[in-house]
């Protein structure tokens, strides 16, 4: 499914992807069919792909491609400033090695932030805010970024330009292939009008 901006996975409130899920997806035919649940977690500010399951086989075996790295992701991030074509971050986060890899896409001129880039980013690790603590380690947050970022280029009312846009993995009980994306939302190709993903 596609999680929108401003709203948590899961957690004590309400308001959650979580709860929604019951009014919103049809539920499994099969015999060990649950309350489908999300499998991972975006950031509250964060678009983009969610993977939701519907059987408890399938939430374990999901749960286990995550453990075990088995499922690739890929964002996309609008990042503030002069960076280099492509590279990759390893650091530290909570005690805990970290590793993303970066390419930038497209690059614009900006009056207010000198120059915006549109930067895919492969994480091939899953810390908590990892991908935002690394553009902002480099002297690159990411657009938007009111706790990652420099006070004097911090963009208010905009949300996060951070955006999940695929997973791609071997389905655990068919074995097929499976690339699932989502695609930019507008305030995106606003900025990038002529990207293709």
């Amino acid at each position: 499914m596609h999680k929108p901006a401003g709203i948590l996975v899961s957690g004590n409130t309400f308001k959650t992807i979580a709860n929604a899920l019951l009014q919103n997806l049809k539920p499994s035919t099969l015999d060990d069919a649950t309350q489908p649940q999300p499998v991972h977690r975006l950031d509250y500010a964060t678009t983009g792909i969610l993977l939701i399951g519907k059987t408890s086989s399938s939430i374990r075996a999901l749960n286990t491609l995550f453990k075990t790295r088995a499922i690739t992701k890929s964002y996309y991030a609008i990042t503030i400033g002069n960076m280099s074509n492509n590279g990759s971050i390893k650091t530290n986060i909570d005690d805990k090695t970290s590793h993303s890899d970066y390419q930038v896409c497209q690059t614009v001129i900006s009056k207010r932030f000198e120059t915006l880039n549109l930067v895919k980013l492969n994480p091939k690790t899953g810390r908590r805010h990892q991908l935002r603590k690394h553009l902002f380690s480099i002297g690159h947050p990411i657009l938007g970024d009111q706790t990652y970022g420099f006070e004097s280029l911090i963009l208010k009312g905009k949300g996060l330009y951070l955006h999940a846009y695929s997973l791609a993995f071997t389905h655990p009980f068919t074995n097929t292939h499976l690339v699932l994306t989502s695609k930019l939302p507008k305030r995106f190709t606003k900025i990038f009008p002529d990207f293709k993903a």
